[in-house]
């Protein structure tokens, strides 16, 4: 990965938490969080769509993915706060 294709993940991840903290309402992680989160997230539906045989292409196909992975990721860490 250049250094090129690193930043536009960054980017993505970043947009995709945001954006999923907006849909997710609640309690949030405030802004910082939910772009860390979108990163993770990014990562998390990347292997996801991987899984299920899925490919996203193009900029809004990553940004999808890294926004479902965001999705799940809040859900998740919230079904474990409460835990």
């Amino acid at each position: 990965m250049d250094a090129t294709s690193l930043i536009w993940f960054l980017l993505i991840g970043l947009i995709a938490g945001w954006l999923a903290g907006q849909v997710m309402r609640g309690g949030g992680f405030g802004l910082i969080g939910d772009m860390i989160v979108g990163v993770i997230g990014a990562f998390l539906g990347g292997w996801l769509f991987g899984l299920m045989g899925i490919a996203a292409g193009g900029l809004i196909g990553s940004l999808i993915t890294a926004f479902v992975g965001a999705v799940l990721l809040i859900f998740l860490l919230r079904v474990i706060r409460r835990a």
